[in-house]
Order: C-alpha cells, then structure tokens, then sequence
C-alpha cells in the first residue's frame, strides 16, 4: 500500500465545556493536521495522487478554521470542539473533497500541543 502525506497548521480559539477545568476558558492552539492518503496503485506518472491537488483542498479547509473561534462556527454548534471533533470534522470534510477514485483510506491526525493529539483513520468508498 502506498501512503501520501502533508502537514500543515492553522491557528484557532476555543473553549470546552462545561466540565473541562482550565480548558472550559476561551484558550487557543497552534494545530498541527497531518494527513495521509493510501491506495494500492499508482497511475501513469507514477503517483498515487496529485499532491498539489491534496495540499490545496487541505489549505482551503483549514483556512476556514484559521484565526476562528471554533465554537462559534456552525460545524461545533452541537459538539464539544474537542481534538477529537476536530479530527472528525477535518477527516470528513476531507473525505467528501477528494477524488478516491485510486484511494482506499485517509488518516487524519491533528494535534493541539507537542503532547496531544486525536487520529481518525478509515476507508474511502469510491464516489
């Protein structure tokens, strides 16, 4: 299997609630997203995927995390903006903006601090 990848940042504000402790404060983090695309074939030119097409859809999606205060962005209105629901958002915003035609899964990591961190790795289905 092959595996492709990038990482990339963006910087947001939020709060947890409601018991979190310190955390249930408006407090911010520098994430840090990687994400890693897999599939069993590469195509003529040899690549798994256009990697210039993945870092763009990828910028475009954490752009409108960027400098935001999650919990006011609809896609948190319902969920604690948890590491967790941030992977979740990410791997699913990601797996609906993709070609899968050639992949099979997608592993989204992101991290909130050099110690922590949420994955989520599952299968793509073909469009």
């Amino acid at each position: 299997m092959f595996e492709l990848g990038i990482i990339e940042e963006f910087e947001a504000a939020h709060a947890l609630g409601p018991d979190f402790g310190p955390a249930s404060r408006l407090h911010g983090h520098t994430y840090r997203v990687e994400i890693i695309i897999r599939g069993h074939a590469l195509d003529a030119s040899g690549t798994l995927y256009p990697l210039d097409h993945l870092q763009d859809v990828t910028r475009t999606l954490l752009g409108t995390l960027h400098y935001q205060h999650l919990n006011a962005l609809p896609a948190f209105q319902s969920v604690n903006s948890t590491v967790e629901q941030v992977c979740s958002y990410v791997h699913r915003e990601l797996a609906s903006a993709l070609d899968r035609a050639r992949l099979d899964s997608l592993r989204v990591t992101v991290w909130e601090s050099p110690r922590v961190f949420a994955s989520l790795d599952a299968a793509l289905t073909p469009a």
